[in-house]
Parts: structure tokens; sequence; C-alpha cells
């Protein structure tokens, strides 16, 4: 049983989600929350293993819950999917920053975010390609930091390449392709290199790879719509 948690300070947007994830053997809403700092509060009272949260609300923000949730280590378990309006929400790139899996858009068919929640209690990131595109093309496209970024040189030669790749939205599996190797080589370095760096999820990873350098914003390719898929 997944046990999720809604975050929205919009009465009516919690009651659709609540319908429709009631609805569906193997999810339960335990509870939900009309601002950030209720939802933590409701988080760390039943330590969920999904959390859709707004990213707007009154009294703290969903980028500050995130914040206070990754770093709780008594709340590992917990993924939190960030839900937007828009599918380049300004915000979002500070959100998964602050520790968030992913991030879905408040319109999305029922059948991707029941998927999507599948992929965040698995402890997937909730990135996919086209998502990641369109991200990082028009939020990420700053100087990189590397001040703050951990060091490359903890990484060897494959796992910078599959940081790379992931960053640039691809799949393990079309990773794989690129490299030739197989989809579970493919993911074993990129865990590596998360275990490395420090990175809560494969959302963090990319983070990384923009903020370190070791790959530009400019040299994406164009997106397509956003869509709910690892």
């Amino acid at each position: 049983m997944i046990r999720v948690v809604i975050v929205d300070d919009q009465a009516l947007v919690r009651a659709g989600f609540r319908a429709l994830l009631d609805a569906e053997e193997g999810i339960e809403v335990i509870g939900e929350a009309a601002d950030g700092r209720a939802g933590v509060e409701l988080v760390r009272e039943h330590t969920p293993d999904v959390v859709l949260m707004d990213v707007q609300m009154p009294l703290m923000t969903g980028i500050e819950a995130t914040r206070e949730i990754a770093s709780d280590p008594a709340l590992g378990g917990v993924h939190v999917v960030i839900l937007t309006n828009y599918g380049l929400d300004e915000y979002v790139f500070d959100a998964l920053r602050a520790g968030a899996a992913g991030f879905l858009l408040k319109d999305t068919e029922p059948a991707e975010l029941l998927r999507a929640i599948e992929v965040a209690a698995s402890g997937e990131a909730l990135l996919s390609p086209a998502v990641t595109r369109r991200l990082i093309g028009e939020f990420v496209s700053r100087p990189p930091d590397r001040a703050t970024a951990p060091g490359l040189e903890t990484l060897t030669r494959r796992e910078r390449q599959v940081t790379a790749l992931a960053a640039r939205g691809l799949t393990n599996e079309e990773i794989a392709v690129h490299m030739v190797v197989s989809p579970f080589t493919a993911k074993t370095h990129i865990s590596r290199a998360m275990t490395k760096l420090g990175a809560r999820d494969r959302a963090q990873l990319v983070v990384f790879a923009y903020e370190s350098g070791l790959v530009e914003a400019r040299r994406l390719p164009g997106a397509r719509p956003p869509a709910a898929q690892e």
C-alpha cells in the first residue's frame, strides 16, 4: 500500500486528487493539508511514502516545506512530488534543489498521476526526458556554481558520462545504448555517482550536473510537452 499526503491550499484540488487516489487499489490518502507548515507536521506525524506538494501556499511555501522534509533524517523514505499549474514554473528548479523527487502538472492525466506516484514511491526520480529538457533549458542556463557543487574528481570517467547523459534527459535504456552497455550497468554507474555526490535521487544528480558545469543548458535540444514518467 502506497501512503500519500496531499498538500495544496485549494480545497477543490485536494478533493479531486483524493477522489482519484481513493478509488485506486494499492494507494491510500492518509491526510491533507492546506499550507506548507501544516503539511510538514502531517508528514512528520504519519511518514507517508509520497507527498503531493503545491508550490505556492500560505504560511510556508512548498519549496520550504520540501526542504524541511528532505533535511530530516527520520523522513528519508518520504518522496516529495511538486505540483504546479505550469510546465515551466519558475520555482520547480529550486524545489528540486530542496530535495523534491520531481514534479507534475496539476492537469496531468489520471493514469499518468497514478504512474508518477508509483515511480516516486519506488525511490526513482520523476523526471521524463521532455520535462528535464524544458526545465533545464529555461531555468538552469545560469552560470554554473562550481564553488558550491561537489567535486567532479570523486567521479570516474564512466560516472561523469552517465551523469551528463542523465542530465540531458536520457533514460537508463537510452544511456545504455549510447554507452554500449547493459541497462543494468548504466543504472549501476548512476547509483554509484549518486552515492559519491550525496544525491538524494536522480533529480538532484541532474541539478549537480548543471551546477558543476559538467553539462551546459544551452546545448540541450528542444522539448516535447511534459509527461509523468521515469
